[in-house]
């Protein structure tokens, strides 16, 4: 592991991303994830932003919102929103996408298992393509943990057909890169005994993740106006943007 800088994010890839993971264990990889992100309050920033379009009265009339969700993994956010809008009596059309087939698999399994899982569709697709080919534009296009994985060019790029293809806005959520939650991950992922992936994997995704000024870069290069960057406790770093 090359370490943690707050100077700049890091280039170290993630074991989970190269493909040679058996399934049985990628599944159980993705399980803990999802323990650490209800754990960590990890869906409350997006739920927090469908709150804020809700309030504004931007929910579409008379059909269900759209939420597109790049990057879906195990599928555990969408199931979130999908609980959320059950509680708030808002009908929705849940699709996630990841590049994964394994992924994807996994949602599925995680999906059919939760009533809350019901009537989700899982993807497996380059994000952009599926973007650019969809007959009708997704309302609201989420994501949750998936840009540390991206370098700087595709994120830049990412932003962008956000940008171009949400209807009413859309929501990135990710890692504040800094040393108290890097150090701190590493100790509570190990005393829960976590997959020795997931602790490998925790750790370089913060050194991945990002400070304020690099969405404000980010965002410049893309060409987007309007956004907001948003830090949530516990060390999640949000960018949203509502179209006028």
């Amino acid at each position: 592991m090359t370490g943690f800088s707050a100077a700049a994010r890091s280039n170290e890839p993630e074991w989970m991303d190269d493909g040679t993971v058996p399934y049985e264990v990628f599944r159980a990889l993705l399980a803990d994830l999802e323990r650490v992100n209800r754990l960590s309050l990890g869906y409350r920033p997006t739920l927090a932003f469908l709150d804020r379009l809700a309030r504004a009265g931007r929910l579409p009339a008379g059909r269900p919102l759209a939420v597109l969700d790049i990057g879906s993994g195990r599928g555990d956010g969408l199931r979130a929103i999908a609980r959320w809008a059950a509680r708030r009596g808002v009908a929705v059309r849940l699709t996630g996408v990841d590049l994964s087939p394994w992924s994807t698999r996994a949602a599925r399994e995680a999906a059919a298992a939760d009533p809350a899982g019901e009537g989700i569709d899982f993807v497996t697709a380059d994000a952009f393509a599926h973007m650019a080919a969809m007959a009708e534009p997704p309302d609201v296009v989420v994501s949750g943990l998936f840009t540390h994985h991206l370098d700087d060019a595709a994120l830049v790029r990412f932003l962008a057909a956000m940008e171009r293809h949400a209807a009413l806005g859309w929501f990135v959520n990710d890692l504040h890169r800094h040393a108290v939650s890097y150090h701190g991950f590493a100790l509570l992922s190990r005393l829960l005994r976590m997959h020795r992936f997931v602790v490998h994997d925790g750790t370089v995704s913060i050194a991945r993740g990002f400070v304020a000024a690099d969405w404000h870069r980010l965002l410049a290069a893309a060409g987007v106006e309007g956004a907001s960057v948003t830090w949530w406790m516990p060390f999640r770093l949000c960018v949203s943007r509502v179209n006028p």
